[in-house]
Parts: C-alpha cells; structure tokens; sequence
C-alpha cells in the first residue's frame, strides 16, 4: 500500500511540476503583454514634443586685417633665384614692421623652389618618327609667401602699396576679421534664443499645453566676412599710378548663431 502510493506521488510530481513552470511562463508573458497593451498606438513619451528654431545677428566693424603677400622670383640657378627672393622679401618685412607692424603678426606660411621648363620643338631630326619637341630646364623659381596680420586698418592701403614697391608681386586673400567675437557670439546666441521662446509661448497657448522641460538644443554659428577688393593698379602692380595709395573699405561683418531648441509638453 505504501508503495503504492509513493509510485502515485512520484507521478503526481512529475506532473505537476511542469504545469507550474508552464503556469508561470504564461503568467508572466501575460503581464508583459498587458503592460505593451497600454503603449498601443503610442511611440513614446517623447511624442509630446515640438522643436523652434531661429537665427539671432550682430553687425560689427572688423578691427583686424589679415592679407598674404608674396615674391615669385625666377632665375637661372636655385641660389639667385633664393637671393634675389630672401632680399625683396626681408625689405617687405622691413617695411611692415616700419608701419607698425609687429613681429608677432608676421608668419611665412610658405616657401617653396620648382624648376621651370620650356618646351622646345626639335628640327627635322632625319628619320621618322621625328619627335614634335623636348622639354628643357630653363632655370628655378622660389615662390615664398608672407601673412600679415594689420590692426590699424588705416594703413592697411600704405602697407599693400609699400610691400608691392619692396617686390612683392603677388597679393592676395585680404579679409577683414573680428579677433575678438566671442561677446558678439554671445549677443546673436541671446538674441535667437528669445525669438524660440517667444514662439514658443505663442504656440502652447495656441495649443493649450504646458511646456514641461527642454528636452534638446543646438546652435550653428555663421560668418559674413565679405572680401574686400582693391585696383592692382592702385598699389603700384599694374603699371599705373605707382604713388597712389589704395583706398580699401572695411564694411561691417556679421555674425549669426542659429538655435534650435526641442521641449516636452503635456
């Protein structure tokens, strides 16, 4: 009898347990179904959200001047074309520096030494094929280029005309600049981010919500530096008034910050 019935609970057990596990498994996936069953037709929380942009500007007078100036000398040996290019450009130095131009503010951004060839047509040669033409060496160039940095924007003509009467033969990449804009920055980043409140707070009492936190934001900054031009005549390149002084106009710059900033509402 007793044997019995412990073969009989044995397999009582071995049912039993099984149908509990089962009991479980499906309790629990029932649970985790009625918890997404309240998240149908919604993506999330952050649903409840909209995002304004805008743009804030600031105009500003440049206070800095930054132009390249450089000397192309061509000769027939490497070492004429160094010396005759090192002595026009020392004089250019000179004669920044003689209009107030520190040292700090001068910086040789290149310097550079090519061979320069000449393409020569070869005379009846006798048999065929004749080859149209050879190239020949016909001597070096040493290009080297200067960046002036000028703060007195007055003389920024006087020094352009100076440079090119030193030998300098090729000027370029005039800009005008702000050195420090970073209070500028500061103004069209203000200045956006009130335009996004104010259409902000229109646009929730238009929808009759409350604004609960920001949830993200970001900002671009741009630049207007607009470059200047001058008459390569007028500072002496051109072969016309060698003592006329280039009349350059600075103009103002304009900074721009765009904002975008992204809320959560309910």
């Amino acid at each position: 009898m007793d044997i019995q019935c412990l073969k009989e609970n044995k397999c009582c057990w071995l049912i039993a347990v099984p149908l509990a596990v089962l009991t479980l498994y499906l309790g629990a996936l029932t649970l985790n179904e009625i918890k997404e069953g309240k998240y149908i037709g919604q993506t999330a929380d952050l649903t409840n959200v909209f995002t304004i942009s805008d743009t804030g500007e600031v105009y500003s007078k440049p206070d800095l001047a930054i132009t390249t100036i450089s000397v192309v000398s061509e000769k027939k040996t490497v070492a004429d074309a160094i010396s005759d290019n090192t002595e026009k450009m020392n004089a250019i130095i000179e004669s920044a520096k003689g209009n107030g131009v520190e040292e700090k503010d001068l910086k040789t951004t290149n310097f550079y030494i090519s061979p320069v060839y000449e393409w020569q047509k070869t005379a009846d040669c006798g048999y065929y094929p004749c080859p149209e033409g050879k190239r020949v060496l016909t001597g070096y160039e040493v290009t080297q280029s200067l960046q002036v940095k000028i703060r007195d924007l007055e003389k920024v003509g006087k020094i352009i005309q100076d440079a090119t009467n030193s030998g300098a033969n090729q000027i370029g990449d005039l800009q005008f600049t702000i050195e420090k804009e970073d209070e500028l920055k500061s103004q069209a980043r203000e200045e956006a981010i009130n335009k996004v409140k104010a259409k902000a707070q229109v646009l929730v009492e238009q929808l009759g919500v409350k604004i609960v936190k920001i949830v993200s934001y970001s900002e671009n900054v741009g630049y207007n530096y607009p470059y200047p031009t001058y008459s390569s005549k007028a500072v002496g390149m051109g072969g016309g008034a060698e003592d006329a002084t280039a009349q350059i106009q600075t103009g103002e710059n304009k900074i721009e910050i765009s904002v975008s900033i992204t809320y959560e509402f309910r």
